[in-house]
């Protein structure tokens, strides 16, 4: 597979509405699988964009992919990767990790972290894929599963 090249850029306040467009509608497909909104649908992307390192990828002034990344004091937190639905699948998410992984050696840090619900089966298989390890499951007070992983970064 040939290695996407993204142009990204640090978002901003005036971006909020639009991240929050964009993850609303990447989440969407997983309310019935959950019997809720996923909770990038409802997280405050107005105090994110102020407190996250979030970078975008556009095109033609559309947001088309986004990373939302926390540095702790000793790994990265992934919060969020949404790809536009028809831009799944075409590597821009696997782009974006890799992304993520060279700010966190920018950063000084050596490990990625990030969570995922066990009935979102093809983010499971994604991120497994990408040399992400499983480090612990908990039950969510409303249903559910989520999957915690851990990749180191060298």
């Amino acid at each position: 597979m040939t290695k996407l090249r993204l142009d990204l850029r640090r978002a901003g306040p005036a971006d909020a509405p639009a991240i929050r467009r964009l993850t609303r509608d990447v989440y969407a497909k997983w309310v019935a699988a959950i019997g809720r909104e996923p909770r990038p649908m409802a997280a405050d992307y107005d105090m994110a964009v102020r407190n996250h390192w979030i970078d975008i990828l556009e095109e033609a002034g559309e947001i088309l992919a986004l990373i939302e990344m926390i540095p702790r004091p000793d790994h990265l937190w992934i919060q969020n990767v949404a790809v536009a639905a028809p831009r799944q699948c075409g590597g821009i998410g696997t782009t974006l990790l890799a992304h993520a992984e060279e700010t966190a050696r920018q950063a000084g840090l050596n490990q990625l972290r990030l969570n995922t619900n066990l009935a979102f089966a093809a983010n499971l298989a994604f991120y497994h894929h990408l040399g992400f390890s499983e480090a612990g499951r908990e039950a969510l007070p409303d249903g559910g599963t989520m999957v915690y992983f851990v990749k180191s970064v060298s």
